[in-house]
């Protein structure tokens, strides 16, 4: 009943009054903001750390419970008050990382997502870059391939691509493509996931006979779905998509599984909201660059790494321990098929601290001895979702003052003893640090380091491989031939040339990728892994598709960009010495492969030039030992481009077997007066098969001498 003697306000009056207040709110927002940025320069002078988890608990607790004595309900409060405090700290984080990561602010930025506009990335990615939105320009793509290409090559500046859900768990596809391209994770941003089923009317959910939607959006709706078994469910790119198709076909039967925000958007109706399989579900995404970007130490930071552990018993435990010893929190372990070896994993790794940390840095070299393969994919701030978040106190309740925890970034760490029998740094590798192969060095890694091709094992005196084939792919029939004697032979690597530096410019140049598929055709054919060189960083990622083994040739030894390129695929290298190169160099060039992540580096001697000339350059011999000595990295001969001349070649090989070379990559050709490149170099036929007789008797006598030695 109304009341006649005060009548309510006319409803336009309120809604004015309504406006007022909501324009003061956003004031007092502005001015905060304003506090936040003073409380900032502040702490930058004190060297304080941008979170106080203390006082963010002290102060919600707090705000709560004057919301409650304003009659305000807790809850509501509590969800005000943590997206005010997200803020502060992503104004602090922005502030911090600008200072650090110089142009990171410049005017304008291109971010790619997958989907449309309106698709749960597209809303990951406008939160993430919040505080730059009027510089950003965002664009949809088909595929996650599709946004990596375009970050690797420049076209984008950034990508946001999902990581996994906590309903529908890892995808798994991210997870790969973060392997095999050149990118660096640099974010994360974690976003909450209400779906609901949209339709063009509210009309009953048995009317409803087609929904679509994102195979994941799908997955984790999967209860709800398993009650209207009368509907089919297709799947469609993303599920801005599905919501555009439910409004084209307008057909009340159909509906899709979208946000609330793109129903909206797109004028459609809500027939149920929450219909995901867990009330609290959330997508996590990975903001990714070309570059890694630096962090301060006072920012709370992730660090993400993906790895492959040796072939050998007990190693992922190993690195595990690792971890655990230096006090690091394990987040999150995903392992996902390792490509083009078969039972073997790469494994994906999140820790809670920054590289930066000496603690996280030592525990990462560290991790280098026991792996084969090892990319830091990058450190990056913790999503400040995932913030602090106390209970919504009782009425009454006093903040609890009694707290002493010190933020994470302060907390004491001790390193754990060293273990009787583990291995100690010693002084030769101060030597190794000032000369530059820290990781290649002997004193960082004892033991013999094995590098496996496919079934083939390198290194570790356990078998003398032989690489074989001809200087450059001409044709199928060529390739074919020399495959199937390598095969009989008893050869295990197919080598080929398909991309060739010559010095002239006139000379062939070889045929490509053309090339490369007739000699990876020719390798599956007699089951034998290849060898190629790949001469452009342009070219890595598509070489390593197919290839089994990268090889680096002596002009490129120091091409810094393809060594860093190299560095970060799961493949192993052959890394030549140039012609003009000391020992040191080459161990030089061989840490930009083992510091970028690739540890499955094999080092090849292939003559240098002196002022000797009966030969094409000397094979210095000597550097085999002296290679073993400083280095644990398996070391391979070619005999081949040392002695330029068919008739030497056999007696550099036997020198390179006597001098404990671990294998040596040689060249025949069937018809090597026709040969297209090197053919006064290569050996016939008949010749190779001379050259693996003797190489036969040649081992089995050093095995039997070591034998009777033992």
């Amino acid at each position: 009943m109304s009341d006649p003697i005060n009548p309510p306000a006319p409803l336009d009056d309120l809604r004015e009054r309504l406006d007022h207040i909501d324009r003061a709110l956003l004031e007092a927002l502005a001015r905060r903001r304003e506090v936040v940025e003073q409380v900032i320069r502040t702490k930058e002078t004190k060297g304080d750390f941008v979170r106080d988890q203390d006082r963010e608990e002290a102060l919600l607790t707090e705000r709560v419970s004057l919301g409650r004595e304003l009659g305000l309900d807790g809850y509501f409060v509590t969800k005000i008050f943590q997206q005010v405090l997200d803020n502060s700290l992503r104004i602090q984080r922005d502030h911090l990382v600008a200072e650090q990561n110089p142009g990171v602010e410049r005017e304008a930025i291109r971010i790619g997502y997958q989907g449309t506009e309106g698709a749960y990335s597209h809303e990951a990615a406008r939160k993430h870059f919040a505080s730059r939105l009027e510089h950003a320009f965002f664009r949809g793509y088909s595929t996650f391939r599709e946004l990596m290409e375009g970050v690797q090559a420049g076209g984008l500046d950034f990508a946001i691509v999902p990581i996994e859900n906590t309903t529908a768990g890892s995808i798994n596809e991210v997870y790969d493509l973060l392997g095999r391209f050149s990118v660096s994770v640099i974010g994360e941003e974690v976003l909450p996931i209400d779906h609901c089923l949209v339709a063009l009317e509210e009309v009953p959910l048995g009317n409803i006979r087609r929904i679509y939607s994102h195979q994941l959006a799908i997955a984790q709706c999967g209860d709800f779905l398993a009650g209207l078994p009368g509907c089919k469910v297709e799947f469609y790119p993303d599920t801005a998509m599905a919501v555009e198709r439910v409004k084209r076909a307008n057909d009340l039967s159909q509906a899709a599984i979208a946000s609330e925000e793109e129903a909206r958007a797109h004028g459609l109706q809500i027939l149920k909201r929450r219909i995901s399989n867990r009330r609290e579900n959330y997508t996590r995404f990975m903001v990714v660059a070309r570059e890694a970007m630096h962090y301060d130490a006072r920012i709370p930071c992730k660090t993400s790494l993906i790895l492959a552990t040796k072939h050998e018993e007990g190693a992922l435990v190993r690195c595990l321990n690792t971890l655990a010893d230096h006090h690091l929190n394990l987040t999150k372990l995903e392992s996902r098929p390792r490509p083009n070896v078969p039972w073997e994993y790469l494994f994906y790794i999140d820790i809670e601290g920054n590289v930066a940390d000496p603690e996280v840095s030592t525990a990462i070299d560290e991790l280098s001895r026991d792996v084969s393969f090892l990319k830091v994919l990058g450190s990056y701030p913790a999503s400040t979702t995932e913030s602090a978040r106390p209970s919504v106190p009782k009425p009454g309740a006093a903040p609890d003052s009694s707290s002493t925890k010190a933020p994470p970034a302060a907390t004491a760490r001790t390193r754990k003893a060293t273990p009787p029998g583990s291995r100690e740094t010693t002084p030769p590798l101060d030597v190794a640090i000032k000369k530059g192969y820290k990781l290649a060095s002997r004193a960082h890694h004892p033991s013999d380091s094995v590098v496996r091709i496919g079934d083939v094992l390198v290194g570790g005196g356990e078998e003398f491989v032989v690489m074989a084939g001809p200087c450059s792919v001409e044709s199928w029939e060529q390739v074919r031939a020399c495959a199937e004697l390598v095969r009989d032979q008893g050869g295990q690597v197919l080598r080929g040339g398909v991309f060739k530096p010559r010095t002239s410019t006139y000379s062939f140049q070889g045929l490509g990728y053309e090339g490369l598929d007739l000699l990876v055709r020719a390798g599956e054919e007699f089951d034998l892994p290849v060898v190629t060189e790949v001469m452009h960083p342009a070219d890595v990622q598509r070489v390593a598709e197919d290839a089994s083994v990268l090889q680096v040739g002596a002009r490129n030894m120091q091409n810094f960009a393809l060594l860093r390129e190299i560095g970060q695929v799961d493949r192993p290298v052959l890394l030549k010495r140039g012609p003009m190169s000391s020992i040191d160099e080459l161990l030089a060039a061989s840490e930009y492969l083992l510091a970028a992540g690739n540890h499955q580096v094999m080092l090849c001697e292939r003559g240098i030039r002196t002022f000797e000339t009966a030969t094409r350059f000397t094979l210095d011999i000597g550097a085999i030992p002296v290679l073993k000595e400083r280095t644990h990295l398996p070391v391979i001969v070619d005999p081949s481009h040392a002695a330029g001349v068919r008739q030497y070649v056999i007696p550099l090989a036997e020198a390179a077997v006597a001098a404990g070379a671990d294998g040596i990559i040689v060249e025949f050709h069937p018809a090597p007066e026709q040969a297209l490149s090197d053919g006064p170099q290569a050996l016939t036929f008949e010749g190779f098969g001379d050259l693996m007789a003797r190489i036969h008797r040649l081992t089995e006598a050093l095995r039997s001498d070591r034998v009777g030695q033992g």
